[in-house]
């Protein structure tokens, strides 16, 4: 893992986008484009940090772990359900099956937490009962399991903003049939499970993430999609301290990036107008992170790439 000193230096060259004519499409963290063959799309993770339903900042190398985690995940689950990567040919290069996004995030959570407006804690902590259409009882404490993990599936409003949905209205409001929904949901539970396990094996507790799904353009297949069991797609605490810091009334010591959350929430910053910027210190403090998990989960050490990112991602797309 790289040093404080080494992250610090790369800062002014974290990798923000593709220089290409006429720009690139990308979402919050990804750029992309469809290959002439109609069936590959070129995804390109860039170090934008996303939180708070925008782009806040960016982080030296997470691209590249996220793009590097997730393919590991991908081969770790694809006897689950079939995903969307065929190669990355660089650390921050996915090369993906095309397919037609759901249009829904399928969140599993394992414990009651988080500070922002759709997670549970929020929304219990405001006084609701009834979360997600799931009915929940009183007396429970931040950061606790749940009884066993429950699905909250979300979708973009109109404003960009996540919106809350029930398990019932996917189907009722027309997002997927009946019978692919509880393929879905099946699928993201039997992940969830197999997540917990290895994080586990990590010495990290996997607390809860998001999946997203696609139906492969050229076969009609249902995939699993975007990234997984990343520190941007979910939340993992320290198994070893999680126990003393509960009894103690402490924060779960967290390896994801809800620091950034939390870094936000003593600024009195919760998600609305301009955030303030991210301090040198509260970037290295994520990288290292975001590098931690990755070492915990596949047992492998980081090894960054170089900087500056863009001529190693074009000489490794130039023959595709």
């Amino acid at each position: 893992m790289l040093n404080p000193d080494q992250i610090l230096h790369a800062i002014p060259h974290a990798f923000r986008t593709m220089e290409a004519p006429g720009g690139m499409p990308g979402g919050k963290v990804r750029d992309f484009y469809l290959l002439p063959d109609g069936k590959r799309r070129v995804l390109i993770t860039t170090d934008r940090l996303s939180a708070f339903d925008r782009v806040i900042g960016l982080i030296p190398y997470k691209g590249q772990i996220l793009n590097q985690l997730s393919a590991w995940w991908f081969a770790q689950t694809a006897d689950i359900v079939p995903n969307h990567f065929i190669s990355a040919p660089d650390p921050n290069v996915t090369i993906a099956r095309e397919s037609k996004p759901i249009l829904l995030e399928v969140v599993v959570r394992g414990y009651i937490t988080g500070v922002t407006r759709t997670s549970l804690w929020t929304r219990y902590e405001a006084g609701e009962r009834n979360i997600y259409g799931i009915d929940f009882p009183d007396g429970l404490r931040k950061n606790q399991p749940l009884h066993t993990p429950l699905i909250t599936p979300t979708t973009k409003a109109n404003e960009g903003h996540d919106q809350r949905l029930t398990t019932r209205e996917v189907v009722e409001k027309g997002y997927l049939d009946a019978a692919t929904w509880e393929r879905v949901q099946a699928a993201a539970l039997a992940l969830f499970k197999r997540g917990q396990e290895v994080a586990a094996r990590g010495g990290l507790i996997l607390v809860d993430t998001k999946y997203e799904f696609g139906i492969d353009a050229q076969t009609g297949e249902l995939l699993l999609i975007d990234e997984i069991h990343t520190p941007d797609s979910s939340r993992y605490w320290n198994a070893d301290t999680y126990t003393d810091r509960i009894a103690m009334g402490l924060e779960p010591e967290n390896f994801d990036k809800e620091l950034v959350r939390l870094w936000y929430g003593a600024q009195g910053y919760k998600g609305d107008g301009e955030p303030p910027a991210m301090s040198d210190e509260i970037i290295i403090a994520t990288s290292e992170r975001y590098q931690l998990v990755y070492e915990h989960l596949t047992g492998q050490e980081f090894i960054p790439a170089s900087y500056p990112a863009d001529d190693r991602i074009e000489a490794a797309l130039k023959d595709l």
